[in-house]
Order: structure tokens, then C-alpha cells, then sequence
């Protein structure tokens, strides 16, 4: 700054400046100076400013680098923890995937093992749906068929006979009954069977008045129902008339008759339809039945053959249980020789048990040198002879 001033002197120095320029020149000489001087403090203070801006920045670089070792140390303390937390990371989701895994394929066997169960009870069921699909197309075949033979009048009664006689077939005994047997008059019922203590057969004849019942049942309005009915009065007072002119013969046939309808149904229909007609079968002697109640029939005279049977054999059953108690009291006497037999041969066998010990204690003080003085003639033991049991008769 001395030497800024000093150059400034020189510079006034050279010239030569009159007193009124001198003032002027000492005021820009002291405006100069002011210049000098503050420039000098403004550079004084920078300076200090920057000074101190420096040791601020380097307290401040000093802070970052001691803050930045300790967050270099912390980084390095959380990678430690971060790579433990991995690996135990990594171990747990490596069990849970191993158990997630077991227990996938676990559920996956069970799936299939439960689907392999499915798919074979499927295939059962199946095989059960074939055969009852089978057996339907059958059933269907023979609805078809019977159907085919219902509508035909001539194989309805085919079939209605075919029937009655598998019925009684089955329920009386080969002697008792004849299928188309010829009476006196020429005449064939289905079927004539034989009471017991009476030589008079019953005729039995199957009737299927199905056509009548059809139209009745097929009937829409009241003058066809009407027409129906009036028919199926018609076509049963006919069978019932026929049945008895021809299978009832005084003194030859039993005095009633039976009258077979091969269908539960159309028997229902009429009884509870046509009262009247039943009744006038039965004032005819005629007895209609359906398969139901000539099953009973045939069961009751079946008891009633089987009673006659025992009473006319009672004798020979007189005479057999006479055999029989002769055989229990020959059995009974044989019995009581037997146990005589038995206890013939405890009493043996219990003296020779009573030998034996004596032989045995004999043995004993022979071989400890026991002799006793003698007294008599030894006394001879002697096996007692066993009784042979005879056989019996």
C-alpha cells in the first residue's frame, strides 16, 4: 500500500498544478487513497472470508472423511450382516423349498394315487353302467317281445297257460295235476288238478281278456269307456259261460272251477271296476284268480295233500316210531353193559397199581440191604388177571 502511494506522489510530482488544481488533485488523490484503503480492507476481508471459508471446508472435508470411515464401517459391519442374513436367507427359503417341494409331491401322490382310485372305481362303475345298459337293451328286447305276444291273441293264451302251468308246476307234486286232460264230453281244460280223498278233478282254465281292458284304458271319452266296459263285461261273462258248460260235470269235475287271469293288474282292474261280473262268476261256481291268488291256491291244497298223506300213512308212522323206541332200548342196555365193562376195568387197573407200589418199595430195601428176618413162606405177590370185556351184542 506505501509503495501504491509513493507512486502515486511521483506521479503528482510530475506535474506542476496550480493551487486551485492542487486542491482538485489532492481530492482525487484522497478519493484515490479512500479507494486504496477500502479496496485493501475489502481484500483483507475476502481474504479472511476465504481463510475462514477454507478451514470451514476443511473442518467440513475432515467431518465427511471421519463420517464417511464410519460409514465405511458401517457398510462393512452391514455387508457381514447382510451376507449372514443371506446366507440364512438363502438356507431358509433352501428348507422351505424342500419342504414345500415334499409336501408338493406328497400332494402329488395322494392326487394320483386318489385320481388312479377315481379313474378305477370310474371304470367299475362304468363296467356296472354296461351291464345294466346290457341287460336294459335285454329287458327292452323282451318288453318288445312280449309285447309282440300280448298283442296276438292266439300267443296270449299260449302265454297265460305257459304261466299257470309253471305255477302249479312248481306247487304240487307230479301226480296231482294234468295239463290238457280230456273229460267226457270231449272237452280240454289247461289244466284239471286232484284233491285228496275225492276223485273228482277241478278244472283250472287260463283266460287274458287284455284287448277289452286296452280299449277301456285307452278310452278318452265316456261313450267310448262306455263301449269298453260294456266289452269287457261281454268278453268275461262269455269266459265264464264257456267254463262252465263245459268243465263243470255233474259227478265227473269238482263242483267249481278256477278261472286264471295271468295279470295282477287286469285282475285288480276288475274287481274293483266290475263287481257285477265277479259276482256272476261266482253264483256260475267259477272262481277267477290271478297268479298271486292261484299261488295261495295251490299252497292250500299243497297242506291239505300233505295232511291227507300223514293220515293215511299214520299207521306206517306208528309202526316206524315202535322201531325206533326198540333201537333206543337196545341202545340203553348196550349203554349199561358198556359201564359195566368200564368199571370192571378201573377195579383191575387199581390193583395193579397197588402191585406195582408194593413192587417197587420191595425193590427199595433191596437195594439199601434191608433184609427182614423170615418169617413164614414169602408171600408171593401175584398180578391179578384182568377181565377181558366182551363185546356187545
Amino acid at each position: 500500500m506505501l509503495a501504491g502511494m509513493d507512486q502515486i506522489a511521483a506521479f503528482l510530482a510530475r506535474f506542476s498544478l496550480a493551487p486551485r488544481d492542487g486542491l482538485v488533485a489532492l481530492a482525487l488523490i484522497a478519493l484515490a487513497l479512500f479507494w486504496l484503503l477500502f479496496g485493501a480492507a475489502r481484500a483483507r476481508r475476502l481474504r479472511a472470508e476465504a481463510l475462514a471459508r477454507e478451514a470451514e471446508m476443511e473442518a467440513r472435508l475432515a467431518e465427511i472423511a471421519k463420517t464417511g470411515a464410519e460409514l465405511g464401517g458401517r457398510m462393512a459391519s452391514l455387508a457381514d450382516v447382510l451376507s449372514s442374513r443371506q446366507a440364512d436367507l438363502a438356507r431358509l427359503v433352501s428348507e422351505r423349498l424342500d419342504n414345500v417341494g415334499a409336501r408338493v409331491g406328497a400332494g402329488l401322490e395322494q392326487s394320483a394315487q386318489s385320481t388312479a382310485e377315481t379313474l378305477t372305481k370310474l371304470h367299475e362303475r362304468l363296467a356296472v353302467i354296461d351291464a345294466a345298459q346290457a341287460k336294459l337293451n335285454g329287458i327292452t328286447q323282451e318288453v318288445v317281445s312280449l309285447r309282440e305276444i300280448l298283442s296276438n291273441k292266439q300267443a296270449r293264451g299260449a302265454f297265460g297257460q305257459a304261466r299257470m302251468e309253471a305255477i302249479v308246476r312248481d306247487g304240487l307234486p307230479a301226480n296231482a295235476y294234468d295239463f290238457q286232460f280230456t273229460l267226457s264230453n270231449k272237452t280240454r281244460p289247461d289244466c284239471v288238478i286232484r284233491l285228496p280223498g275225492d276223485s273228482r278233478p277241478m278244472a283250472v282254465d287260463a283266460k287274458f281278456p287284455l284287448e277289452a281292458f286296452s280299449l277301456l284304458k285307452d278310452a278318452r271319452s265316456d261313450e267310448a269307456r262306455r263301449a269298453a266296459q260294456a266289452r269287457v263285461r261281454a268278453d268275461v261273462g262269455k269266459h265264464v259261460k264257456d267254463i262252465a258248460e263245459r268243465y263243470l260235470l255233474p259227478g265227473e269235475t269238482q263242483e267249481t272251477a278256477m278261472m286264471f287271469v295271468p295279470s295282477d293288474s287286469v285282475y285288480s282292474d276288475l274287481v274293483e271296476h266290475f263287481d257285477d261280473v265277479v259276482q256272476k262268476a261266482h253264483r256260475a261256481r267259477i272262481v277267477i284268480v290271478s297268479p298271486s291268488l292261484l299261488m295261495m291256491a295251490i299252497q292250500v291244497m299243497r297242506s291239505v295233500m300233505r295232511d291227507a298223506a300223514m293220515r293215511e300213512q299214520a299207521h306206517l308212522i306208528q309202526a316206524e316210531v315202535g322201531k325206533l323206541l326198540d333201537d333206543v332200548r337196545r341202545l340203553g342196555e348196550r349203554a349199561a353193559k358198556l359201564e359195566t365193562h368200564f368199571r370192571q376195568a378201573q377195579d383191575d387197573l387199581a390193583g395193579l397199581r397197588t402191585s406195582v407200589d408194593k413192587i417197587e418199595k420191595r425193590g427199595e430195601r433191596i437195594e439199601a440191604m434191608e433184609f427182614a428176618e423170615e418169617r413164614a413162606p414169602a408171600e408171593v405177590q401175584t398180578l391179578p388177571q384182568l377181565r377181558l370185556a366182551k363185546g356187545g351184542e
